[in-house]
């Protein structure tokens, strides 16, 4: 497909221009080949429909970030998904545990007595 592109675009004759933007096409595609294996994601019955990319996408992203008059900096939106990703995933909770075990190490075991830990 990607020899296909390239032959159909020299004889196109196309400017230099949109030249080098079939070329970076066919790089792109080239780089990524080894994902783009739909057969084999067929056979294996793995989802290749956009749909479903598209639908995480909004339920992750859209539905919480694109809210009327709402502003969000990198760092917060960021820490926003990650949040929804991990409550999507079922992974929160021990997420959480490990995050405040991380907490207590960096603000008390690091700093008094010698890192003793907690008793109870």
């Amino acid at each position: 497909m990607i020899e296909a592109l390239r032959e159909h675009a020299a004889d196109a004759g196309l400017g230099p221009e949109r030249t080098e933007t079939v070329e970076k096409v066919c790089t792109y595609l080239e780089n990524k080949s080894a994902y783009l294996d739909y057969a084999t994601a067929l056979r294996r019955g793995w989802p290749i429909a956009t749909g479903i990319i598209e639908g995480a996408c909004r339920h992750l992203i859209k539905d919480r970030l694109d809210i009327t008059g709402a502003r969000w900096s990198l760092p917060g939106a960021e820490a926003v998904l990650k949040l929804r990703a991990l409550i999507a995933n079922g992974d929160f909770e021990p997420y959480y545990a490990w995050h405040l075990r991380r907490e207590h190490q960096r603000n008390h075991q690091a700093r008094y007595q010698d890192k003793l830990s907690l008793a109870a």
